[in-house]
């Protein structure tokens, strides 16, 4: 009897046990399918100059271990826009704004990356950096392969810009775009496609209604808008005239060597380079010590995105790349007015 109640017992145990780990696999699988992961590199800490580190579900906020001064290495990586595998807008602006009440932090280098992207992302960032900058810290800004047009606009809110040799900067314009009329191919397919609009320009730049002249100079003024805001941020940044940044600013991408004999950077050389200049810029602002300034930590705060369970799974067994294969066959889709290289 007491055999018999012993085994019922382990039967009973190991199911419990059982209907738990399925339990925590479909919860971990349903979290993991409905939401990527980003993570930040950098060293563990329960606080970062007394405030408590953020921790959410998504991102993991890190910080620096100990009371030491640093500046923290910002990555810009990929098109700028809300949300995508290499860029996050709302994780920037709170990092930015988190560095910004760390009384530890006392700059950021900007690691830039991008082709650029959209206008309202652009300056909602740039605004951020000027604001961190007001509070009396430093912002520089390194360009890796590529910082262009809304990733120079960031850029602006740097004090001292370096860039790679190789790197490719300017496209300092604005593109809309681009707009499709089908009429022809669905009359000649024979489909017919109507909008009930309010207006007359309600459905402006649909694939079904040719665009009006009206409607053309309702979209270029737009872009036009957008021009004068990131021509007079440059002119400002860089310290030139608008007439002579507009001379610039006409959508073409310049060479590292170009854009320093334009005045649009300071400097060129390697990211190790613009470190040891920005420690030393430091050291003199800060009437710091040689061996202070040795003492600055830089630490990658930098978005990294995990992708969801069964893409994963997907792309492990298949071999293809989910990213790869949007990208090459859609390319970046411009719904608003971008900061963007066309390549």
């Amino acid at each position: 009897m007491n055999e018999e109640l012993s085994k019922k017992k382990k039967k009973g145990g190991g199911l419990l046990f059982l209907i738990i780990v399925i339990v925590i696999a479909v919860l971990a699988i349903a979290f993991c399918v409905l939401k990527g992961v980003g993570v930040i590199k950098g060293a563990p800490s329960a606080s970062r100059g007394g405030n408590p580190v953020n921790l959410n579900m998504g991102n993991f906020r890190l910080g620096k271990i100990g009371g030491s001064k640093y500046v923290a290495r910002l990555y810009i990586t990929g098109v700028i826009q809300e949300a995508n595998e290499t860029y996050n807008q709302g994780w920037l602006l709170d990092t930015v704004e988190s560095l910004e009440n760390d009384s530890n932090n006392i700059g950021i280098l900007l690691v830039i990356d991008s082709p650029g992207g959209t206008v309202y992302e652009a300056d909602e960032l740039y605004l951020a950096l000027r604001k961190y900058k007001n509070s009396g810290k430093e912002v520089w800004a390194y360009f890796k392969s590529m910082a262009a047009s809304g990733a120079y606009y960031i850029s602006c809110a740097a004090d001292t810009v370096y860039a790679n040799r190789n790197s490719l900067t300017g496209s300092i314009g604005v593109i809309f775009g681009p707009t499709i009329d089908a009429t022809g191919l669905l009359e000649k397919i024979g489909v017919k496609s109507t909008n009930f609009v309010s207006g007359r320009n309600k459905a402006m730049g649909n694939y079904n209604n040719p665009l009006t002249d009206e409607q053309r100079d309702i979209m270029q003024s737009v872009v036009d808008e957008c021009y004068e805001q990131f021509a007079s941020i440059v002119a400002s940044a860089r310290k030139k005239s608008l007439t002579e940044t507009k001379a610039l600013a006409d959508g073409r991408i310049y060479t590292a060597g170009q854009a320093k004999q334009n005045g649009l950077i300071d400097g060129i050389g390697s990211q190790e380079n613009a470190e040891d200049r920005m420690r030393e810029r430091l050291m003199a602002a800060r009437s710091l010590s040689s061996e202070e300034a040795d003492a600055i930590d830089f630490v990658d705060y930098e978005y990294v995105y995990q992708a969801p369970f069964m893409r994963r799974i997907f792309e492990s067994m298949t071999g293809v790349s989910v990213k790869r294969v949007v990208e090459d066959n859609l390319g970046p889709s411009i719904k608003y007015p971008a900061y963007l290289f066309q390549y």
